[in-house]
């Protein structure tokens, strides 16, 4: 049975949540779910049971800040935003990445 894209989610989590916050400002937690779901033409999709561990996790290590906000449907909501910490880590993410990508695509395409 072939696998879910969102089973090959798990691991990068913090670079697609990094990323967002990075290149669109401070979003709530649906908002995040939401630019991910439609920035990767639905192919990718992180159910609220990873993204708000993540986004604790992440608060927690220093990476991103958190404050309380209303949201465009007038509900309350946190907000998460990237700090100076979360960008030093976004570049590592980004680092790792391309490291592991670079390698899957020399085994799939040997010389």
């Amino acid at each position: 049975m072939p696998r879910k894209a969102s089973d090959r989610l798990q691991g990068t989590i913090d670079l697609l949540v990094l990323r967002t916050l990075a290149s669109h400002g401070a979003m709530h937690g649906y908002g995040i779910t939401l630019h991910i779901q439609h920035a990767s033409h639905d192919v990718l999709r992180v159910e609220e049971g990873s993204l708000y561990p993540a986004l604790h996790r992440m608060h927690q290590a220093g990476w991103l800040e958190a404050e309380w906000g209303i949201t465009e449907n007038n509900r309350r909501a946190r907000y998460y935003g990237i700090t100076d910490a979360g960008r030093e880590r976004l570049r590592l993410e980004e680092e790792s990445w391309a490291r592991l990508t670079q390698a899957v695509a020399r085994v799939l395409k040997p010389r």
